[in-house]
């Protein structure tokens, strides 16, 4: 099995008041660059054989302080973008409603199914990662493998590996911090989890 230690990009302006980022390129904040060099302190030691991250850049600037550190290159894939989340691109559930109130209500109840007007299905974001894992996995068969990828997209692949309706991750799993670890051992479309969201600067190297 490959271990995939996947990160959750750091901070953005935009999460940092709660506004959906998606497909939409939003760069780091200051809070974020510091999150990602805490990623590249844990990456030091982690043995890691290959980075891999999303193309969007609060990804790749969020994987890069790693490859420095371990000498890796960043290899991107676009399979690992965000869900879209067309007309919610930028906004909150709060500025969205006075428009799309319909539309919120469905998201907000089906989230893996539903769309916001011009977005991206949310199982569709979980095929694209499984994709990705596969041929990560296919390059790496028994390595290491650091992955800079997103939140919503990160939780949404976790439901459908673990077995549960992905429709539940918010309820789930409510939180994943920027720059937080997570571990699993992945292999032809079966995990085993061994932590979710664990900060960085918290992060041991047991797996």
């Amino acid at each position: 099995m490959t271990t995939l230690f996947l990160a959750r990009h750091g901070e953005t302006v935009w999460h940092a008041e709660h506004r959906y980022a998606g497909t939409a390129d939003v760069q780091l904040n200051e809070n974020g660059l510091r999150e990602a060099e805490t990623l590249a302190e844990w990456a030091k030691t982690a043995r890691l054989d290959a980075i891999y991250s999303s193309p969007l850049s609060r990804a790749i600037l969020t994987a890069e302080p790693s490859a420095r550190a371990t000498g890796e290159i960043v290899e991107t894939d676009p399979d690992l973008m965000e869900v879209g989340f067309g007309v919610g691109e930028g906004r909150t559930l709060d500025e969205l409603r006075p428009t799309y109130a319909a539309e919120v209500d469905a998201f907000v109840a089906r989230p893996a199914e539903a769309i916001l007007p011009g977005g991206e299905q949310g199982l569709h974001g979980i095929t694209r990662y499984l994709r990705a894992f596969d041929r990560i996995e296919a390059a790496f068969p028994q390595g290491r493998v650091l992955v800079s990828c997103h939140g919503t997209a990160l939780r949404l692949t976790l439901c459908s590996l673990m077995g549960i309706d992905p429709n539940r991750y918010r309820d789930l799993m409510p939180v994943v911090q920027n720059g937080a670890v997570t571990t699993l051992d992945y292999t032809a479309g079966r995990a085993r989890l061994y932590a979710f969201n664990v900060p960085a600067s918290a992060a041991a190297h047991r797996y």
